[in-house]
């Protein structure tokens, strides 16, 4: 009998049909073996309550508390009731809000002395947290109570809920599936597993939903980590393996070609990291097997000019480069600033162009009809060593007469599909070669991430910034608390400008969207909800009829047209603009080394990486930078202390580490899946570095050994599992 199938029936089956299109839409768990793998958050002790101070804002929380008070209020004016109730746990108290009709239930279950779980979304109300209308589930501890015992020991899992499926619900549908947890195939090979003293497979689930002691979950997160780590490690081991039997061209630069003369032109020295990179690149380009290579560095660091030489030695060898920007404004800078620093040596084929030199050419999609056909033109002959374009470059049309090398700048903001229809014009004296490729991040990613979201890349480092760039100062800037600090912001942008500097304001929104449905009846529970965020159009007015009066004040976003944007930008660069009040639109690549300050509106609704590469768009000249994070956020609470790590360093790497620790699981590989539900439930990437780099170890040994995995067909079966359709995207970089 095939026992396989057990945990392949659908969950529709097996905790019918309502609940299961409840945990599928909400938390992607479609068979018996998706909710195995559901594993609990953390677990509650029967005689232990769990921390309130720590709860995060705005996520659907599940807490185990006692009730410390309970009163019925009603509303100013007489028109309804609401229920307040008070829960503690010995770390910090919590308001909760029930209103209307449905306040009498739990006024007589909540009494004070009981104790309860809670489910619910943590918000912030008149400046106090508080959960609206939670779901709740009584435990008394008594031997008669069967919601408690049904639960293994003193240990209550505590499972990552949703409003619409609380924990315990979770709970109760996993008993129901728990008994196929015996049939699941081990995919860690037997030397590996016992070798490494871990717990079969099936023990192991058994362990984490239903665990009799604290070792029991010990024992199963050691051994699901593994599970992970592994599984994705070989999955990313033979595509690196898959890499090295493709064929590609050996490219490498001439003694006196294009890249010596650009190099004899060059103003300065390049740093020590540019070097080494430089060195690590030009290695890789002088094999027969295409690079794969992630070059991440700090903002500023220099990523383009180690790109642009990349592509020099490529084009000396007689193949073509191109670059792939995000956005339209980003192509643009990236031309722009590459024709600058090449000067002649870009101006291949006209009068006054060097020797040496090549044609560098710019392939937007609003590009008009002519100079299209003219790019187009200069690719497919090879008149043009050097393309820098956005998603254009794939259509299609587009023809090269020998692409050698692809240059992916911001590579989380391109799917697979994408990169590979480019690397897919690669050939040369008419066979199908693959390009070597470099992809490029100005995120700095710690080194667990970068082995285990880009393991199949090598990856290269630029943490020296180059000489002549200017300190940053960043201070949190707490609007609500001090509106002074705020009108002073907006004095020192003014003192900026006054000594011939300019400024950055960044916003969240743009201001034109569809406004909110009129009509719709505020429920109480909704005064709740935060403000909508601070909008381009909006903020720019304000401050050009206030604070900043007088002086010029533009917009860029990324809904202009790209001949406006280009046009706002171009202004800016040449500093007839005073202040510019943008989206994120300028958060990568933007170059105007006049910009001295910038001030990011709503800075809580930005992630830490994000406001790291904002502010590295001050400070890239002479004078000092300074950016201000203004925010409405309270003093304790989480927004703010991530806001206090991004003003506390300039270190993109230490922020990296902080942002991943301040993150839920599974964000990590969400963003690179497209949507795709993370493959981590259990390894955190910053914790369990450790194993990474043992299960990386063990990965590319077994790969060596049997390619195809034909001697370890359970492991073949997990990695199927992981490599849905979305993932296989993912991973193939090739």
């Amino acid at each position: 009998m095939d026992l396989v199938p057990v945990l392949e029936e659908s969950l529709k089956k097996v905790i019918g049909p309502a609940t299961a299109k409840v945990m599928a839409e909400h938390l992607g768990l479609h068979t018996v073996g998706d909710l195995l793998h559901h594993y609990p958050r953390r677990y509650a002790e029967r005689g232990e309550l769990t921390r309130l101070s720590d709860l995060p804002l705005d996520e659907h929380v599940t807490v185990v508390a006692q009730v410390a008070s309970a009163r019925i209020m009603k509303f100013r004016g007489g028109s309804g009731q609401r229920l307040e109730v008070v829960i503690t746990d010995g770390s910090g108290q919590l308001q909760l809000v029930f209103f209307g009709k449905g306040v009498h239930k739990p006024h007589k279950d909540l009494q004070p002395g009981t104790r309860a779980m809670f489910a619910g979304k943590a918000s912030v109300f008149n400046r106090r947290l508080q959960l609206a209308h939670p779901a709740y589930q009584l435990l008394r501890g008594g031997d008669d109570d069967e919601t408690v015992d049904s639960w293994a020991g003193a240990l209550i899992p505590i499972y990552p809920a949703t409003a619409k499926l609380e924990s315990w619900k979770i709970a109760k549908s996993v008993d129901t599936v728990l008994p196929s947890a015996r049939e699941a195939v081990d995919p860690l090979p037997p030397a590996l597993r016992e070798g490494r003293g871990l717990v079969p497979l099936p023990e192991a689930l058994l362990k984490i939903h239903r665990p009799g002691t604290k070792a029991d979950i010990a024992d199963a997160r050691a051994r699901l980590k593994w599970d992970e780590a592994f599984v994705l490690q070989v999955a990313l081991a033979r595509r690196r393996y898959a890499d090295t039997q493709l064929p590609a061209v050996a490219r490498g630069p001439k003694p006196d070609g294009l890249l010596a003369a650009f190099d004899a032109r060059l103003p300065y020295t390049l740093t020590e990291g540019q070097q080494k990179v430089s060195k690590e690149i030009f290695d890789d380009l002088a094999t027969e097997h295409p690079m794969h290579r992630l070059l991440q560095g700090e903002v500023g660091s220099g990523k383009t000019m180690v790109a642009l030489r990349a592509m020099l030695a490529v084009v000396d060898a007689g193949g073509q480069a191109a670059m792939l920007a995000p956005t339209e404004v980003l192509a643009q800078q990236h031309h722009r600033s590459i024709t600058e620093m090449m000067g002649e040596l870009a101006e291949g084929g006209m009068l006054g162009g060097a020797e040496q030199a090549t044609k560098v050419v710019l392939l937007t999609g609003s590009m008009g009809a002519a100079s299209r056909r003219q790019a187009l033109l200069d690719l497919v002959t090879g008149e043009a060593g050097i393309v820098i374009g956005t998603h254009a470059l794939i259509e299609d049309k587009v023809q090269f007469h020998d692409l050698g090398l692809v240059v992916v700048d911001e590579q989380h903001r391109f799917g697979v599909e994408q990169r590979d229809a480019l690397r897919g014009k690669g050939h040369s004296q008419g066979e199908r070669r693959t390009p070597h490729l470099l992809v490029m991040t100005a995120t700095p990613i710690p080194r667990t991430v970068a082995m285990t979201v880009f393991g199949d890349l090598e990856t290269s480092v630029l943490d020296q910034l180059p000489a002549g760039r200017s300190p940053i100062a960043s201070h949190v800037v707490p609007a609500q608390d001090k509106p002074h600090f705020l009108a002073r912001a907006w004095e020192r942008v003014r003192e900026e400008v006054e000594n011939g500097h300019q400024a950055y304001v960044v916003c969240p929104r743009i201001g034109d969207e569809e406004p909110e449905a009129k009509g719709k009846k505020k429920l109480p529970e909704d005064e709740a909800e935060k403000r909508p965020p601070l909008a381009v159009l909006d903020v720019a007015e304000q401050l050009a009829q206030g604070p900043l009066q007088g002086l010029k004040v533009e917009i860029l976003h990324g809904r202009m047209q790209p001949d406006d944007k280009d046009a706002v930008m171009r202004r800016f660069a040449a500093g007839e603009t005073d202040v510019l009040v943008a989206t994120t639109v300028i958060e990568v690549g933007v170059n105007v080394p006049n910009a001295t300050a910038m001030v990011i509106m709503d800075a809580d609704r930005f992630g830490v990486s994000q406001l790291h590469q904002l502010r590295g768009r001050v400070g890239r000249g002479s004078a000092p930078g300074l950016c201000l994070l203004v925010t409405d956020m309270p003093e304790a609470s989480a927004a703010r202390s991530r806001l206090n790590a991004v003003a506390s360093t300039v270190d993109g790497f230490e922020l990296s580490r902080i942002d991943l620790e301040q993150r839920r699981e599974g964000d990590v590989l969400g963003q690179a899946q497209s949507g795709a539900r993370s493959s981590l439930r259990m390894l955190t990437v910053i914790d369990d570095e450790e194993i990474i780099a043992e299960a990386r170890e063990e990965a590319a040994a077994v790969v060596a050994r049997d390619p195809e995995l034909e001697h370890l067909p359970g492991l073949r079966m997990a990695l199927d599992a992981l490599l849905d359709e979305e993932r296989e995207q993912y991973l193939d970089k090739g």
